[in-house]
């Protein structure tokens, strides 16, 4: 009877574990993207002469930006 709550109780936590590790990882994949990939792709487009593609996007993400710090707020 004792192992049964045993094995009940690991799974329990490895469960809670589990999905705070998968919440963890999403705020790092937010963080990641924001911070080092939508700039670099921005850098890209510039780079390759798609500078009338890069402006409209950053300018829509400074929109994005904007709007959502409002509402933070």
């Amino acid at each position: 009877m004792l192992t049964v709550i045993f094995v009940v109780a690991v799974v329990c936590v490895a469960w809670k574990i589990f999905v705070w590790s998968l919440k963890a990882a999403w705020g790092i994949a937010k963080i990641l993207c924001a911070v080092i990939l939508f700039p670099a792709f921005l850098i890209g487009l510039v780079c390759v002469g798609l500078l009338y593609i890069a402006i409209p996007i950053l300018i829509i993400g400074g929109i994005v930006a904007l709007i959502g710090r409002i509402a933070a707020a």
